[in-house]
């Protein structure tokens, strides 16, 4: 269709008021990555959206489980995308509208797919749009003149929603009523005029913080570079690039892994092999999301005033078959045992739940096959008691720290196991942010303790 809106005419009215690009790929391609972690987790999720929409081309953007859980989406993505499941037909049609109910057994990760045509190019473009943060990022330009884009502003943002609904009514009338009616249930939208600075304050601190490259350690005085202060910083850089470059691949191949599942023509076999890719993929990313963390409390404090009251009971009974399922694959069997009627503790809620998976990785890593482990929730006093312990089936000792080698300020290694762990310093310091206190015994168990919730907050 030849007065059909393309991808790159949107591109060009966000580059309105834009100089020229003068980067390179590999430059762009750096800021989008880096972009799209501080949209999702420095922007977006501290607010909590109850619900918001997003858009992307030519590949699903978003990868934050959370934030896919609260936002539906629309992704345009190339016909020959579907090649990834060949052996028995296609996506689902770009029509078809996968329902909340569906999505949550494969953790709402969902959205509505869409044919990109030639003429739209292949460079990224996402659109977020929530009751609080409305935001379009985008690459454009030829080699060399490349551009990273962000607009926040209300009338490109509004050019652009305009642009993007002729194409949706274009590409299919049905999904361009869907997108105004999930418009219209979002309410006011309120604008946040400082969104943008915070947003390039932000992108500049991640990218100051990612591990500098070699041109730039050479011209280093030997004199800095043998600081202690400064070894520390380098390995603190290194290791959040490197967590970055290993979650960015795998939160995608998990979104293209779900967006096959969603089938319902899939031979069992095929199904049970995705779904364990996937759950591969998800273990990774959480304990490499933990990492992440752990080095950037190396560099600034935590802030206690995102803790508030959490129902640490039913966060357990909710994880519990989760953790059940990854500790079946390695033989490893789970046990809950939490009294009823528990107060809450005060933590955050959002960090708290990857922290506890972290947890039960280690403790479990060291596991051998037949062993149990076991969950404990008890009150003792102004805290509540959460007591981890391993058992191995012919009762040798087996303790989570035990055997490690430390690697830095933030990693531990235990040749025995083959096990990448965080170190138990960085522990105690990532559940000390959460308002956790860790004490560990050799004899196979951790015990967490949180601070009951005065109800104040």
């Amino acid at each position: 269709m030849s007065n059909q809106i393309t991808h790159k005419e949107i591109q060009q009215r966000m580059l309105e008021g834009f100089p020229p690009g003068q980067s390179d790929e590999s430059t762009v391609r750096r800021l989008w990555w880096a972009a799209l972690d501080t949209l999702q987790y420095d922007i977006i999720l501290p607010m909590r959206p109850p619900r918001g929409l997003w858009l992307a081309s030519p590949l699903p953007a978003l990868y934050e489980t959370k934030l896919l859980d609260r936002l539906q989406g629309w992704v345009w993505t190339p016909d020959e995308f579907e090649t990834l499941q060949s052996f028995s037909g296609s996506f689902l049609p770009p029509s078809q509208v996968i329902s909340k109910t569906s999505c949550k057994s494969f953790r709402n990760n969902c959205y509505n797919r869409l044919s990109l045509k030639k003429e739209d190019g292949n460079d990224p473009f996402l659109l977020i749009i929530t009751p609080e943060v409305q935001v379009a990022i985008a690459l454009e330009g030829s080699e060399g003149r490349r551009n990273f884009l962000m607009r926040s502003d209300p009338q490109t943002l509004g050019d652009v929603l305009k642009l993007v609904d002729t194409r949706l009514s274009s590409d299919d009338p049905g999904q361009a009523i869907e997108l105004r009616k999930e418009l219209g249930n979002l309410g006011q939208l309120k604008i946040n005029k400082d969104l943008e600075k915070f947003f390039w304050l932000r992108l500049s601190e991640r990218l100051a913080q990612m591990a500098p490259s070699l041109t730039l350690q050479s011209n280093i005085d030997n004199s800095k570079a043998k600081n202690p202060v400064n070894d520390m910083h380098g390995e603190l850089s290194l290791l959040e690039a490197l967590t970055h470059e290993v979650r960015t691949p795998l939160a995608t191949i998990r979104t293209l892994i779900r967006s096959i599942l969603r089938r319902q023509d899939l031979p069992r076999q095929v199904y049970k092999r995705l779904r364990q890719i996937d759950d591969e993929c998800t273990e990774q990313i959480d304990r490499f999301g933990l990492i992440f963390k752990a080095a950037e409390l190396q560099r600034r404090p935590p802030d206690q005033s995102r803790l508030a009251s959490t129902d640490l009971g039913s966060m357990l009974k909710i994880l519990y078959p989760g953790w059940c399922q990854q500790l079946e694959r390695r033989g490893v069997c789970l046990h809950l045992d939490v009294t009823p009627e528990l107060p809450q503790v005060l933590s955050d809620p959002e960090s708290l739940e990857p922290m506890l998976g972290g947890l039960i990785d280690r403790s479990s890593r060291g596991v051998p096959k037949g062993g149990t482990l076991s969950l404990q929730l008890r009150a003792a006093g102004s805290r509540l008691k959460l007591q981890i312990i391993s058992k191995a089936l012919n009762d040798q000792r087996n303790s989570a720290f035990e055997g490690h080698s430390k690697l830095g300020p933030v990693l531990s290694w235990n040749p025995n196991t083959g096990s990448l762990q965080l170190s138990q310093a960085a522990t105690q310091q990532l559940l000390a942010s959460l308002g956790g206190w860790l004490t560990h015994r050799r004899d196979s168990r951790l015990t967490v303790f949180f601070p009951i919730a005065d109800g104040k907050h």
